[in-house]
């Protein structure tokens, strides 16, 4: 999947807005100001961060080399994956709607439902 396709389908989410808190290259997604994503633009091949349960992360890296702990992030909770190295898209999907609804699970219920109203 390349970068371009990779950014459509973060802001295909329900709210899903891009910044740039850190840096100019580096493209994060949030949910109403929760990261859910995080893409460095100057990256060779490509890859992003995304959020998954501690389990199915395990799980991901064993079965997969494009996928391995999160770079500079808490290596339980994030994994990075390359983009551009023989990953399905279908599953890099998954993997990015997956990130979503759990960054989702944790707002507030008064974030939820502005996230809802929209």
């Amino acid at each position: 999947m390349n970068i371009e396709v990779f950014r459509e389908l973060c802001l295909s989410m329900k709210g899903a807005e891009e910044t740039f808190p850190f840096d100019e290259v580096t493209l994060v997604f949030k949910v109403m100001g929760k990261m859910f994503a995080l893409l460095p633009l100057d990256d060779v091949p490509p890859r992003a961060n995304l959020k998954a349960d501690p389990e199915w992360s395990e799980s991901l890296r064993e079965n997969h080399h494009q996928i391995i702990p999160g770079w500079h992030m808490n290596k339980k909770h994030w994994n990075t994956v390359y983009l551009e190295d023989g990953l399905e898209d279908n599953l890099i999907a998954e993997m990015v709607k997956h990130s979503y609804d759990l960054v989702v699970s944790k707002l507030t219920k008064k974030l939820k439902a502005e996230l809802e109203a929209l």
